[in-house]
């Protein structure tokens, strides 16, 4: 391997490094850089979304206006309203787990009092049956109810192996909460959101120990400073193997 030409001089030690080392340095130390900012942008997106989700949990209840703007802006705001529950197309969410325990989690669409709307309230986890298949039996106030909860955007990046013609046939167990193909797949006004019922509301809920959103912000600024740790280290090394002992002047 050709050895880079210029050398420097310093307290009896000369800095000669090879172009290998010299090619490794350029392309490792940025590379760590960036993948260092990726993980600290990450963690300060989740704590931008975890200061959201609380402000909206411990702030006071907003009503629904008929006009709702824009969407994202709705995010884990706390919201009261009334209404009716239809069960006619209700959706259990499979693969939901409660104290190491299987089950669902149930989605009703509520009937807003006063217009011809719906919107999706999830009523927390029940239990699954002996076997996968089996439906658990549901219980759901007839009378008109008033719903408080927060707001989840569902999310619009889901992976599925249903093909669009099983996602055309109605089923009551759903693997994802689609809301396009729910609003596809009813024939009723659905608002696009979902509000998670409150864990104090008697509004026919089930268990409620709704997951604080985007955690691990720790584990994240972990491998940011894994990354900024990496780069420093390959300068280190470079320096530390370019550097050679003068023995001889030549």
């Amino acid at each position: 391997m050709p050895m880079i030409q210029k050398q420097f001089k310093l307290s009896g030690y000369r800095f000669k490094p090879t172009w290998l080392g010299t090619l490794i340095l350029i392309i490792c130390v940025p590379l760590f850089i960036k993948l260092g900012l990726w993980q600290h942008n990450k963690a300060e997106l989740k704590k931008e979304i975890q200061s959201t989700y609380t402000t909206g949990s411990s702030a006071d209840a907003l009503s629904l206006p008929s006009q709702l703007g824009k969407l994202d802006s709705w995010q884990y705001k706390k919201i009261k309203i009334t209404g009716s529950y239809d069960t006619q197309y209700q959706i259990l969410l499979d693969n939901q787990v409660e104290n190491d325990r299987a089950g669902f989690h149930v989605l009703t669409p509520l009937k807003i009092e006063g217009r011809n709307e719906y919107i999706l309230i999830n009523r927390g986890w029940i239990a699954g049956g002996v076997m996968h298949h089996d439906i658990p039996t549901i219980d759901t106030p007839s009378e008109a109810v008033e719903i408080v909860g927060q707001v989840w955007m569902p999310s619009k990046k889901i992976f599925t192996l249903e093909s669009d013609a099983e996602k055309a046939i109605w089923n009551k167990v759903w693997q994802h909460m689609d809301m396009t193909r729910y609003q596809k797949n009813v024939p009723i006004t659905v608002l696009p959101m979902v509000i998670k019922l409150d864990a104090k509301s008697n509004a026919g809920g089930f268990v409620r120990n709704w997951q604080i959103p985007a955690s691990r912000i720790a584990t994240n600024m972990g491998y940011a400073y894994q990354w900024f740790g990496f780069a420093f280290a390959s300068i280190l090394i470079y320096l530390f193997t370019g550097f050679k002992k003068i023995t001889h002047e030549s």
